[in-house]
């Protein structure tokens, strides 16, 4: 039934007559609903609110994604180079004392020209010789008695490592010290 609101000729109401019964239905008969409060307006405002939020952070990670995406793709390709500047490093330190100044100097600049480029990418080598092992960037596959040295100091690199901006492509193969056994 619709509330009275005052005398209105044009619209008739229907009054129960006595002997007409209830509806034998348990339900309740349908309320009109109130008008829309601030609580009910509240629930979409917060729900907008939270959707919102939640698309920036999407954004905010896409974009962070992307950013690591394109500062990390060389990574395959550099892991790839890295054995080939070893080598050619190694065939410096080697060189025969008969080779060629002239072909002794053109591998070392193309060498040299090499570690530019991976510099340029965002390539360094990690510190190895006479720091502090550290699990996170060596490796040690060996450990020599020194006692000018204390103990868990790299005494030895036998493979060079390599980061990629923060991201350690290949760690340093290492030898560390450690204390003489006591004589006794």
């Amino acid at each position: 039934m619709a509330p009275k609101r005052g005398k209105n000729p044009n619209v008739t109401t229907r009054r129960r007559v006595p002997h007409e019964a209830a509806p034998e239905s348990e339900e309740a008969p349908p309320q009109p609903s109130p008008p829309r409060g601030e609580g009910e307006v509240a629930v979409p405002k917060d729900t907008y609110l939270r959707l919102a939020a939640d698309f920036e952070n999407f954004r905010k990670r896409a974009r962070q994604d992307q950013l690591d995406t394109v500062q990390y793709a060389t990574a395959i390709l550099v892991e790839r180079l890295l054995p080939v500047v070893d080598d050619l490093h190694r065939s410096l330190e080697h060189a025969p004392p008969e080779v060629d100044e002239g072909w002794l100097k053109g591998l070392q600049l193309t060498l040299q020209k090499l570690d530019e480029v991976l510099a340029g990418v965002g390539v360094s080598r990690i510190e190895a010789i006479g720091v502090r092992f550290d699990p996170k960037v060596h490796e040690a596959i060996g450990s020599a008695e020194s006692a000018e040295h204390p103990d868990d100091t790299v005494i030895d690199e036998l493979r060079p490592g390599y980061r990629l901006h923060d991201r350690v492509l290949r760690p340093a193969l290492v030898r560390v010290s450690r204390q003489p056994a006591p004589t006794g």
